[in-house]
């Protein structure tokens, strides 16, 4: 769960959630609203006094994240009034172009921490210190597969990209009365 700790990981929709709560505190106290001008204008602040837009780019996806486009389309449905869901989206319309005009993102679209935090919040979640915790139950179910796995063919532990879905094929196909073997190639 340590590991977890960075602002690029488990404390990443923590600090778009801080982001975001800026963002809505400053155009409230200048009297504007959200729209994509208001936006526009709020971003080029931000990535022009140096600060990096949270939420957007992933080491990985070159395209929006489908995690953010699954929680998208939850929020589009069951919270298409909230305040910070409306924030969000018009966000969500706005910065990939901004993003691609500055020129220094490589990839100018919402990954999932974009969004996370919103719909944590509003779901009463406002203990941040928490998120990482929540990202981190979900990631455990992964794990706990890979054990079973191990445990169940006699494996020591390992990377889960280390036993492939054709190996096991192979494995069960050699051993159907369940001999132990001590992995891969064996």
């Amino acid at each position: 769960m340590n590991a977890l700790a960075g602002p690029l990981h488990g404390l990443a929709n923590q600090e778009v959630l801080g982001w975001l709560l800026g963002l809505q505190k400053t155009l409230k106290e200048q009297g504007k609203p959200v729209t994509p001008e208001t936006i526009t204008e709020f971003a080029w602040e931000t990535l022009n006094g140096g600060k990096v837009i949270p939420g957007y780019g992933h080491a990985v996806l070159r395209k929006t994240d489908p995690r953010y486009t699954s929680q998208r389309t939850f929020a589009l449905k069951h919270l298409p009034n909230d305040e910070l869901f409306h924030l969000v989206n018009t966000v969500y319309e706005v910065m990939p172009g901004v993003l691609t005009e500055h020129g220094k993102t490589k990839n100018p679209y919402p990954n999932v921490d974009s969004h996370s935090g919103v719909l944590l919040k509003h779901y009463g979640f406002d203990h941040y210190d928490y998120y990482t915790v929540l990202f981190g139950v979900g990631r455990a179910f992964g794990v706990m597969a890979q054990l079973f796995w191990d445990r169940a063919l006699g494996l020591p532990l390992e990377r889960p990209k280390s036993v492939t879905p054709e190996w096991l094929d192979d494995f069960i196909a050699k051993n159907p009365n369940g001999l132990e073997l001590k992995g891969p190639g064996d």
